[in-house]
């Protein structure tokens, strides 16, 4: 019987599942909305959702999770023991990743819940690290972008927390889907002028990425500003609440160009903090931006902004479709911490 591993990545806006089989080889890959701050049930029902599609039950369960940070748990601390005592009780052969330690059975959390915690950025960064010695770790998702330096094999990070890694700008608090757009800047160019943003939770960067049609269905998950829908019209119109604008003030070719402006502001974001990361590394000459995420697509304009060669993860996962390569590439932590249990003594 083939020996299968099921990574996970339990995020506080999304779970995502990729199973592997002894190769390496993705089997099946899954994505769910899971916004746990309307509590842990959303975790649980995906979770079975995952389990029920099996066909027979993995060797074993490697597990990552960022959702301690939701605000229905006190502290982190509380968030992780909670996490995975739910997650504990419902898998067996259960690992979860403790960046730089490895892997810990459930017993050990307790003694291991700061390194557990946030940790799926290492697992990615560890991984690719392996197949790809030096270069920019780039990890661009709905919510948050990770950049990671990579020298000589190894992951070069500064910081390790959440909190240390933002002040050395290895994480960025921007993504393609989540983000509120008053959180890019104050003003952006529409029509020959620059335009004061309002600062309300009109319309997020999914809103852009529609326009833009670079966002792809599968990672297009989480609800929208307004409750309301995602047809062009619908994106167009929160793009104009921005602005303090109808719809109907502009063309939607304009409002297009208008998706592109926002566009160019989390763009400059990412270079500024790719930047960062050049001057502290010297990464100027070595390696390629390697680039995962639903936000892929914009870490290739980063690399072409900063004249470096981008390496897509896709081409550092085998799976049975080109289909399934691409969901991979998007829910990379969960597919690298399944490739990292499988390399492990566990």
């Amino acid at each position: 019987m083939s020996k299968t591993v099921l990574g996970w990545d339990i995020g506080g806006a999304h779970l995502k599942a990729v199973l592997v089989d002894e190769d390496g080889k993705v089997l099946h890959v899954w994505q769910f909305a899971t916004p746990l701050w309307q509590g842990l049930d959303k975790l649980t029902s995906a979770m079975e959702t995952v389990c029920q599609a099996l066909h027979a039950p993995p060797t074993m369960h490697a597990v990552t999770l960022t959702a301690e940070l939701v605000d229905i748990f006190p502290d982190r601390r509380s968030g992780v023991t909670e996490i995975t005592r739910t997650v504990s009780e419902r898998l067996h052969n259960l690992f979860f990743y403790a960046g730089p330690r490895g892997f810990v059975i459930p017993d050990d959390v307790t003694h291991h819940h700061a390194q557990i915690a946030s940790a799926n950025w290492f697992a990615s960064a560890a991984y690719v690290a392996q197949r790809v010695r030096n270069g920019l770790f780039v990890d661009l998702g709905s919510t948050t972008c990770d950049l990671i330096p990579l020298h000589d094999g190894k992951v070069c990070n500064r910081g390790y927390s959440d909190a240390e890694r933002m002040q050395h700008h290895e994480l960025v608090y921007t993504g393609v889907v989540r983000t509120p757009l008053m959180a890019l800047g104050s003003h952006v160019a529409f029509a020959g002028r620059q335009c004061p943003l309002a600062a309300e939770h009109f319309a997020t960067t999914a809103d852009i990425y529609r326009l833009t049609g670079e966002l792809d269905a599968i990672s297009d998950l989480a609800d929208t500003a307004d409750g309301k829908g995602k047809t062009l019209e619908e994106s167009a119109r929160r793009l104009a609440r921005m602005l303090c604008h109808d719809m109907a003030d502009a063309s939607m070719s304009e409002w297009a160009e208008l998706a592109r402006a926002f566009r160019q502001l989390q763009l400059e974001k990412l270079v500024a903090a790719a930047h960062t990361q050049f001057e502290v590394h010297g990464l100027y000459l070595e390696g390629p931006i390697v680039a995962a995420g639903a936000g892929s697509f914009l870490a290739q304009a980063l690399a072409e902004q900063l004249g470096h060669d981008c390496l897509s993860v896709a081409e550092l996962i085998t799976a049975e479709t080109p289909e399934l390569t691409q969901q991979a590439g998007v829910c990379f932590p969960a597919y690298a911490v399944a490739r990292l249990v499988q390399g492990s003594s566990t």
